[in-house]
């Protein structure tokens, strides 16, 4: 990991995080025992689920590197709270058509949008539910908690077959945006990421589930069918895509003939960016939290490239850059470059950018 844990990056990354959650640093044990995460801003009845994916993973972060056991109860209070709201119906009367209270997950979980339907309504995204499971993965890692995993596993089995057609093709396809019930799609073409999403966390699951475990062997066979197809024409010029990309690939870099392979390719399309003065647009004409994702893919990796002191000097650019703009860590007053809605996900993805910890490989070995 190119990023370090230093003083000055722990205060800024806590005050991100207090930005969105709340003052917590000094909770005691027992007022942590009751804490509710506050409702944010950008999700509807206050949870968004990429959003709190990367809080869970941060208190596991700061778990670990302070050895301090309030960061994760409230990485579990967080992640029982978004069950017990993203799991549910929009009204909060039921859960998800599927879902019980043995299987809580066996009914997906919703994005959190704020409206209902429309071209930006509620439903589930196949890449936001693979970053929950991540999240819960990390976190049976972190406090030796089997059942985390368990609960990860079946939100994989229950989404796998509704996201995912002509499973026994040569080549399946997968849908972007499924409804709130998993009854339809509600966006047909395939995400750039969702096959190699799916596998990389997938593998990570079953890993996780034990020695041997062959838990999810099918459903990763059918991403990787769909992964073999996609990686050698990989190409992409959004900054939160790269990153993303970047940070998929590194668990399977110089093991994977795919994993390798792609995040060669991101790192080309990344430098071109960079070369051709993406960065250095106005930022009224940027996305902070898109570039934070830029940031986690570049320092999650150890991988020695020609490129990498320029990427590590670009990450160091963007934090500042946004910094700079006080759109981060504490959104100042009037500023103009960040939308109210986008708050909870820049702070908390700002985060992630200075210190991914959790998000990398080997964090949970040391």
């Amino acid at each position: 990991m190119t990023a370090h844990f230093t003083p000055e990056t722990q205060q800024n990354f806590l005050a991100a995080m207090q930005h969105v959650y709340g003052p917590f640093t000094h909770l005691s044990p027992s007022s942590a025992s009751t804490w509710t995460p506050p409702p944010n801003s950008e999700g509807h009845r206050g949870r968004y689920l990429w959003t709190d994916a990367f809080a869970v993973i941060n208190f596991l972060t700061l778990h670990k590197s302070t050895s301090n056991p309030l960061y994760l109860t409230l990485a579990a209070h967080l992640i029982q709270n978004v069950h017990d709201i993203l799991g549910y119906s929009r009204d909060g009367t039921k859960r998800l058509d599927g879902a019980t209270d043995a299987e809580p997950l066996k009914g997906g979980l919703r994005i959190g949008k704020m409206e209902e339907s429309g071209p930006d309504g509620d439903g589930q995204y196949f890449h936001y539910l693979t970053i929950w499971m991540f999240a819960l993965n990390r976190m049976s890692l972190a406090s030796g908690t089997k059942t985390y995993n368990d609960l990860a596993l079946q939100l994989a089995k229950t989404v796998h077959p509704r996201f995912m057609v002509n499973r026994h093709s040569q080549r399946p396809r997968m849908f972007w945006k499924m409804s709130m019930d998993l009854s339809h799609p509600l966006v047909r073409s395939e995400g750039n990421l969702d096959p190699i999403d799916g596998y990389v966390i997938y593998k990570l699951l079953q890993q996780t589930d034990g020695e041997g475990s062959t838990v999810l062997v099918e459903e990763i066979c059918d991403y990787k069918k769909i992964l073999e197809t996609k990686w050698r024409g990989y190409s992409s010029d959004d900054s939160l895509d790269l990153g993303m990309t970047l940070w998929t690939s590194h668990w399977f870099e110089g093991e994977e003939e795919w994993a390798t392979g792609l995040s060669q390719r991101a790192s080309r399309d990344l430098g071109k960016l960079n070369s051709e003065g993406y960065f250095d647009l106005p930022t009224a004409y940027r996305l902070a939290f898109r570039e934070f994702g830029t940031c986690l893919g570049i320092r999650v990796r150890d991988t020695a490239t020609e490129l990498q002191p320029i990427f590590e000097a670009l990450a160091r650019k963007l934090t500042t850059t946004w910094e700079t703009k006080n759109v981060v860590p504490v959104p100042a007053g009037g500023t103009i470059e960040v939308r109210e809605k986008l708050v909870p996900i820049t702070c908390v993805m700002h985060a992630t950018a200075l210190f991914p910890g959790a998000f990398q490989k080997d964090f949970f070995c040391h």
